[in-house]
């Protein structure tokens, strides 16, 4: 007896899905094996990602120049000696000197995607057999335009958090845990009419996902000219102070199908706060800003001695002027942000109980935007340790005739409390977060929420009046208690007991180093940050 047509297409749709999961975890594991031969030689996995990046590029513009039944000229892009064909033509230390010409001559295309890829491109394969391996055995065997979009960006995605988790290079500051991006976009509902950036982009997850959304929820009834404002920058972009992280993002993007080979670049390298938004605001900001406490800059001295210069961004448009990173970064995405725009921002707890520039900078939150809900994350799910972060979600409204602040109440779920996570053991996934998507209610009007039946639930509002009459403003809000705590027999591995006591310390030495800093020491002690 065949099943019904309604029955017939979940169970297709979810075979689909393993399908596609098992090709990419197939490639992933390919594209890994070989990072760890590299690795062998002295080679990062960020490093690695790099290089793979360039050959990716080529390759797959090679492919669209040859492709039997959609082919164009694609040589103001890559010239003929220096496209793929030019590379695989030639082995060993030919084949390695050419490279490193390759890399030299295509970074000189400022403003397009190709020069935000190849800027200041180095070779860190130093063997030229490893090189030709590389290039011949595993890129040059796989049809990577004929590969899914899905497939293709899965797996680079895949390389990047795995990059991510090599604690040595520091990578994981640049890498937000896909499982939060995914939940906080499903509450934020991207939308064809909105605008989205992120100024602080990393490797350009939420980017990447915003699109996503958008093309499950709406592409087939945009307009083509509504489709290719992604590609040319109009709709979608994002910026990035590092550049070897902004060839990633790039690439990342450009193998999720957003943007153009030889189109504009989608990320901008620079300094986000240096100045303040002109012309270009977003209705939609998402955003990680990097944790480190302070903004500073190197300096390297006439006697080659290197020094961290603290910076105070002097903007007429910042409440406060602070040498605090998030601070400013916060006060960076309210004026980019468009007037009847949305924003939602993963912070550090100090942004939420900081006195001095902490307390104006909430007070001016509160009043002229609508802070509405805040999501207080667990640790254990970012890649350094004693991070303790929260998402604030609010809007930007128009100045209010009667003076009155536009935040009435502010909605917090405690995601933290009782939430024991580690990225071995218990890693987090989407389905975690489930329950607040659902408190959230998206899409519906906030009259619509509920606050938990329990005393000790997870989820409750706090007027304004509360809120401002609160200590500093201080917005770091528990009520909850952790159940472990009072029991002993409350099932928690050893390993994951022992990782949340090492957590605890590391998060109690950067308190202790931000007070220690306030009072005006200067005690140079390492901060655990995460970006």
């Amino acid at each position: 007896m065949t099943a019904p047509a309604d029955a017939q297409q979940p169970a297709a749709e979810s075979a689909k899905t393993a399908k596609a999961v098992a090709q990419t975890n197939t490639l992933v594991s390919k594209l890994w094996n070989y990072c760890n031969v590299l690795r062998d030689n002295g080679m990062s996995t960020i490093e690695y990602v790099e290089q793979l990046s360039y050959l990716l590029f080529l390759k797959m513009v090679d492919e669209i120049e040859n492709d039997p039944w959609d082919g164009h000229d694609m040589s103001a892009v890559v010239p003929a000696e220096y496209n793929w064909k030019s590379l695989v033509t030639k082995r060993g230390p030919e084949l390695e000197k050419h490279y490193r010409a390759v890399l030299e001559n295509l970074g000189r295309h400022p403003d397009t995607t190709i020069g935000t890829i190849f800027a200041e491109a180095q070779n860190r394969i130093t063997k030229p057999a490893l090189l030709e391996k590389l290039v011949v055995d595993l890129i040059g065997r796989e049809d990577w335009t004929v590969t899914g979009t899905d497939l293709k960006g899965d797996a680079y995605e895949g390389l990047l958090a795995k990059g991510a988790s090599d604690t040595k290079t520091g990578a994981g500051q640049y890498f937000t845990p896909r499982p939060l991006i995914d939940a906080i976009v499903d509450v934020m509902q991207p939308g064809p009419d909105d605008t989205i950036t992120d100024p602080a982009c990393g490797t350009g997850g939420f980017l990447i996902a915003a699109h996503a959304y958008i093309r499950d929820h709406h592409m087939k009834t945009m307009s083509l000219d509504e489709r290719r404002a992604y590609d040319e920058g109009r709709k979608i972009w994002g910026n990035e102070l590092v550049t070897g992280t902004a060839r990633l993002a790039a690439m990342n993007m450009l193998l999720h199908g957003i943007g153009k080979s030889d189109g504009p670049s989608l990320i901008t390298v620079g300094d986000a706060l240096a100045e303040k938004p002109s012309g270009k605001h977003a209705t939609l900001v998402l955003a990680n800003p990097p944790f480190g406490r302070k903004s500073a800059i190197t300096v390297i001295g006439q006697d080659g001695e290197v020094e961290k210069e603290d910076i105070q961004y002097d903007r007429e448009d910042f409440t406060a002027t602070t040498t605090n990173k998030q601070l400013n970064f916060l006060q960076h995405i309210m004026s980019l942000t468009a007037v009847g725009g949305r924003a939602a921002v993963v912070l550090p707890d100090n942004v939420l109980f900081e006195g001095g520039a902490g307390e104006k900078v909430r007070r001016k939150l509160l009043d002229e935007f609508d802070l509405h809900t805040i999501l207080r994350l667990p640790t254990g799910i970012f890649y350094a340790g004693g991070v303790k972060a929260n998402v604030l979600f609010f809007e930007k409204k128009p100045p209010r005739a009667d003076g009155k602040p536009h935040t009435t109440e502010t909605w917090v779920y405690d995601f933290r409390t009782g939430q024991h996570f580690t990225l071995k053991q218990r890693p987090l996934t989407r389905a975690h977060l489930d329950d607040f998507v659902a408190a959230y209610r998206p899409g519906e009007p906030r009259s619509s929420r509920v606050e938990s039946e329990d005393e000790n639930g997870p989820f409750k509002k706090f007027t304004y009046e509360e809120l401002i009459a609160r200590d500093k403003v201080n917005l770091d809000i528990t009520w909850m208690k952790d159940p472990a705590l009072d029991d002993a027999d409350s099932g928690l591995p050893p390993e994951v007991i022992a990782e949340e006591i090492v957590r605890d310390l590391q998060s109690a030495l950067n308190e202790f180093t931000a007070i220690a800093r306030s009072l005006g020491s200067d005690m140079d002690v390492p901060e655990a940050e995460v970006e």
